[in-house]
């Protein structure tokens, strides 16, 4: 489901199968693997990302750092280190969002113009679903609006769930659905 102009687009899938500039990765902060989309994209992309991931020291809480996509079909993979739900009460949101604000600012310093994102934070790290989602959708809607070379977002949603999440979501959204 496309909207905000046809620049965002919402599917389930596998975000390692998807051929864009970059994916992101909801990562540990270590940035050296973990379950869940963490460990399919550094499986997918082969022995030389976690090398590369070993020069970058680690990662803070809603920070990211970018690689090259190695054996990926994205070019780069953007680790975010999404924060690990509890309770709310710790700045969960606050550093859900700086995750998709500083995936976001990476890509637009590295010339990518399409980008796809999974669901940051709501698998192991337990981050309820439609607060993320809604977080998600609301930190790239308000990017886009001042940065016009990032032409394609994709939520990449692992579940026929969690799309129908985001796709009521952006359809309650101004200029969505």
């Amino acid at each position: 489901m496309p909207y905000q102009g046809g620049r965002v687009s919402i599917v389930q899938g596998d975000i390692t199968h998807l051929t864009v500039d970059a994916i992101v990765n909801a990562a540990n902060a270590s940035l050296l693997g973990g379950g869940g989309v963490d460990g399919a994209i550094h499986r997918a992309a082969g022995t030389r990302l976690l090398e590369a991931c070993r020069r970058l020291g680690g990662a803070a809480t809603g920070e990211a750092k970018i690689t090259e996509g190695y054996n990926l079909p994205a070019r780069y993979v953007i680790h975010a280190v999404g924060p690990v739900w509890k309770g709310g009460g710790h700045r969960e949101d606050e550093l859900l969002a700086a995750c998709y604000r500083n995936s976001l600012r990476l890509a637009v310093a590295h010339g990518i113009g399409t980008i796809a994102f999974p669901a940051i934070s709501t698998g192991a790290y337990g981050f309820p679903q439609e607060r993320a989602a809604r977080c998600a959708l609301r930190e790239v809607t308000a990017f886009l609006d001042g940065h016009p070379s990032i032409r394609q977002v994709i939520f990449c949603c692992f579940s026929a769930s969690d799309q129908a999440v985001y796709e009521r979501l952006a359809a309650e959204m101004p200029g969505g659905g």
